[in-house]
């Protein structure tokens, strides 16, 4: 089996619920989309990074584990491209007792049943209209997959939270719409976590917008928090 790897590299979790944890992240190449805001665009491509047997990827997963490591971040791209290499990565993760997180845009909910056995954190990430995701036609697919993706984390009873990427041109009634979706669907007990975050250096929306978006989301889930990507603050990759 072959995988393709963009990077491998420790840092501080600067996203979700476990921001400021100390993480292996494996950013493996690929993603089908082209989300404005995207901060790793050089990865996109399905021909970036290097190739690697899966089991010299795994001898580089552990050559960059460090000490007190809290858990593997399998990011991109998009880590369900390459689902069955991210399983077999995983199960090596695990075999030295650490966690597993992924960090997908969940468009594939047949691909992301598969993967979920072998992780133990899941965000599920759902992305509004104006993020340039994909072309309309095709944006109430992904977003119902995503649903699904959700709905099978939950089911699994993993530790799993939802995010939502806002800019500026984040529209309100758009955001309420999915809001509403998720809670359609979800149990707010269910959740570990609900978190809004905004974009960083592009389209920034002002704290008005920030404390709206808060508002829609509160009635649902009082636990809701607005967190701005730590490691861009920080100046960490």
């Amino acid at each position: 089996m072959k995988v393709r790897l963009f990077e491998i590299f420790t840092s501080l979790e600067g996203e979700g619920i476990l921001y400021g944890t100390k993480t292996l992240f494996v950013r493996l190449a690929g993603c089908p989309f082209t989300c404005f805001y995207c901060d790793t665009k050089e990865s996109l491509p399905m021909d970036s990074g290097n190739e690697y047997d899966i089991t010299d990827a795994c001898e580089l997963i552990e050559k960059n584990l460090k000490d007190k490591t809290y858990k593997v971040n399998f990011t991109g791209g998009d880590p369900l491209v390459q689902t069955d290499a991210v399983i077999e990565m995983a199960k090596f993760v695990h075999s030295k007792k650490i966690p597993t997180y992924l960090e997908s845009s969940c468009y594939d909910s047949k691909k992301f049943e598969k993967v979920l056995p072998h992780i133990d954190f899941v965000k599920v990430e759902l992305k509004t209209k104006d993020s340039d995701f994909v072309d309309q036609k095709h944006y109430s697919t992904l977003i119902e997959n995503a649903l699904d993706c959700l709905k099978k984390s939950i089911s699994a009873k993993k530790p799993t939270y939802v995010k939502i990427v806002v800019s500026a041109k984040t529209d309100l009634e758009t955001f309420t719409d999915l809001t509403q979706k998720i809670f359609k669907i979800t149990n707010p007990r269910d959740l570990n976590g609900f978190i809004i975050q905004p974009t960083y250096g592009i389209a920034e929306p002002t704290l008005q917008q920030l404390l709206n978006f808060y508002d829609v989301v509160y009635p649902y889930f009082s636990d809701v928090r607005v967190v701005p990507q730590l490691h861009k603050l920080i100046g960490a990759p």
